[in-house]
């Protein structure tokens, strides 16, 4: 009896221990199918249509914006970051290329146009005249698109800025993973 059961414990951690490493064997090659992902080079096509009814649903409101920055090559980002730092101008980003959802095209920044074509970044300014901030009532659309809004962000506000993470972490997607193309 007891050479039975010794007998089928040693079979049982045999089968277990090949399960495991083919699992690790897999894991392993997804990984390295993950990190050989390019970059994407545009806006996802989910963050591009929700740009679009961005824009129709604040003019529905008499609100007229501008998508004032969208996909973000990765030396783009560097170069935005530089400034303030190593280059003229004030700080607007703390990422870092490969840092910031622009550089995975699922961010988008935002800004006010005026009737003279001018663009402001006026987060009081209240054109439409309701007694609410424009930039405000934008970025609630925003949030109710399904973006997350840079303003509601605790260290640093960035108003102009809106993305969709798709529940993936800057780690993640600097790991391959990519959302998918279409909501289920």
């Amino acid at each position: 009896m007891k050479q039975a059961k010794t007998a089928f414990i040693i079979i049982f951690l045999l089968v277990l221990g090949g399960f495991l490493f083919f699992w690790v064997q897999r894991e392993i090659e997804f990984r390295e199918e993950l990190e050989d992902r390019p970059l994407p080079d545009s806006l996802h096509p989910i963050v591009e249509e929700m740009s679009q009814q961005l824009v129709e649903e604040a003019a529905e409101i008499d609100i007229d914006i501008i998508i004032t920055d969208g996909f973000r090559s990765v030396e783009e980002q560097d170069r935005l970051h530089h400034q303030g730092r190593s280059s003229d101008g004030n700080i607007v980003t703390y990422a870092e290329g490969g840092e910031s959802y622009h550089n995975y095209g699922l961010a988008i920044d935002f800004a006010l146009q005026l009737d003279d074509g001018s663009i402001v970044w006026d987060i009081e300014r209240d054109d439409n005249g309701n007694g609410r901030s424009d930039w405000f009532e934008v970025a609630e659309i925003g949030k109710r698109l399904g973006f997350e809004w840079g303003g509601d962000w605790n260290r640093f506000k960035d108003y102009p800025h809106l993305q969709m993470t798709f529940g993936l972490s800057i780690r993640e997607l600097r790991k391959g993973w990519r959302p998918e193309d279409k909501l289920d």
